[in-house]
């Protein structure tokens, strides 16, 4: 938690508060913000669909299946709680309890779970890193350095996870094995999980690229898309607040090496944090129905109140 309360500290006190209010406003006021909204609402919607796909096939290839309606409602569910609550991966692990709960299976709800959004954070880093080593961009010398830090921090993720995985139970250790291997084990599925993948980052992508258009009608969609597949990135590593903190510190920093300013990019940022929480707006009738089914379920049938009459 200090840690994204740092980078929001540290951008307040370097670039003011000008830019966050100027991207509430933005957001809020401007003449393309309605436009903004839907746009983000229904890219939201497709990146979602295509996620929920893949999470449905996972699940299939692990035993615990579910219908795509199911999966797009929990989706939506889990999106909602991770932009309004701090880490951002609490409705994963929700999404990964209540389905665990209704296939009788807890862990392997988890796995789930955890095995597709593993994979479409791996198809995410890869598509990202192709576009900005080989797309010619201000960002690309600096996007070097950025990605050997990534590598070099996921090398260190994997030895810990092999030395983890390593003092775990073997058959813990056959579990996870056994995952992976039913995952891969069908080209047409790892087809699927790829495509998915990247049919969702790109719904991703296109929703940072209106926030662009609401804050900076007048900025180049192209050269703002380097930084935006950066802070994407950045958005996608589990220490923030909300979603906020990384973010934006990667939005100032990227933007300012593309020279298009920091203020800009902190401004965007704030627009796209803004239409990430509307387009989630759905979420909310799912929490809202799933609330009324609780209450239903726990509410005395009319007979039975008779009965005890």
């Amino acid at each position: 938690m200090l840690a994204p309360v740092g980078v929001l500290a540290v951008l307040v006190l370097t670039l003011g508060t000008q830019p966050v209010v100027d991207g509430f406003r933005a957001t809020t006021q401007s003449s393309g913000a309605p436009a903004g909204v839907v746009a983000a609402l229904v890219l939201t919607a497709l990146s979602t669909l295509c996620a929920a796909r893949r999470w449905q096939v996972v699940s299939a290839e692990l035993g615990a299946p579910i219908g795509l309606g199911d999966a797009v409602r929990a989706y939506y569910r889990s999106q909602l709680l991770n932009v309004t609550l701090p880490l951002g991966v609490a409705g994963d692990v929700h999404r990964g309890v209540v389905h665990g709960r209704d296939t009788d299976d807890t862990a392997r709800g988890l796995r789930t779970v955890a095995w597709e959004r593993l994979a479409g954070q791996t198809v995410c880093v890869v598509v990202a890193a192709g576009v900005l080593l080989s797309v010619p961009s201000p960002l690309r010398s600096a996007t070097g350095a950025v990605l050997t830090s990534l590598l070099v921090t996921v090398a260190v993720v994997l030895v810990v996870a092999i030395a983890a995985g390593a003092a775990l139970p073997a058959a813990w250790r056959d579990v996870l094995t056994g995952d992976v291997r039913r995952v891969l084990r069908r080209r047409w599925c790892t087809a699927q999980l790829v495509g998915l993948s990247i049919l969702a980052f790109c719904g991703h992508v296109a929703v940072f690229l209106v926030a662009v258009r609401v804050a900076a009608p007048a900025l180049d969609l192209v050269a703002a898309l380097p930084a935006a597949l950066l802070v994407l990135l950045a958005a996608s590593v589990p220490m923030s607040i909300a979603g906020w903190g990384p973010r934006e510190g990667a939005a100032a920093w990227a933007f300012a090496a593309g020279g298009l300013g920091a203020h800009q990019g902190l401004e965007v940022s704030v627009v796209y944090g803004l239409l990430a929480l509307l387009a989630t707006a759905p979420g909310v009738a799912v929490l809202l129905l799933d609330a009324r089914g609780r209450i239903r379920a726990h509410a005395p049938s009319p007979m039975t109140g008779a009965a005890d009459a």
